[in-house]
């Protein structure tokens, strides 16, 4: 099979080319990732070269500038929605995610709750849900939601 994918120049290339982004934007620069960071199995069937954890990699070299934002829609929540591939809750998978990116040196700094408009399940309160992380930050984006909360360690 030829290889259409050179994995080790796309880590080299968008590591760099991500440097100088944050170099012009003052040290500050949000990147949204599309799909899975470490277990894409769909790009590397389609894309003959491409690693399931390319991106992980690459973000890894990153790591002393990142902080991981993971965003869940709450109707997702609300829904009891499953992964289909994992066969687990998307609640569920952030925590699976903030552990796997935490075991890979990366930061998880908070998590976005999208399209929030009061949904109970979605809602933290005190004591946090049992599907939630205690002391996990949770932001709503404003520009997605009903409504937004802030909450804080």
């Amino acid at each position: 099979m030829k290889i259409g994918f050179d994995n080790e120049k796309y880590l080299k290339t968008q590591s760099a080319h991500i440097r100088e982004r944050i170099e012009q934007f003052g040290q500050k620069l949000y990147l949204e990732f599309g799909g899975k960071l470490f277990d894409d199995y769909h790009a590397s069937r389609v894309l003959p070269g491409f690693q399931p954890d390319s991106k992980l990699r690459m973000l890894k070299q990153l790591s002393d500038q990142a902080e991981i934002i993971i965003a869940i829609c709450a109707e997702d929540i609300e829904k009891n929605k499953i992964r289909g591939d994992l066969g687990i809750t998307y609640d569920s998978d952030v925590l699976r995610l903030m552990a796997a990116y935490q075991e890979q040196g990366l930061y998880v700094g908070s998590v976005v709750i999208t399209k929030y408009s009061g949904q109970e399940s979605a809602s933290l309160q005190e004591p946090p849900g049992e599907a939630w992380h205690p002391g996990l930050q949770a932001l709503c984006d404003p520009r997605l939601s009903l409504q937004c909360s802030l909450y804080r360690e």
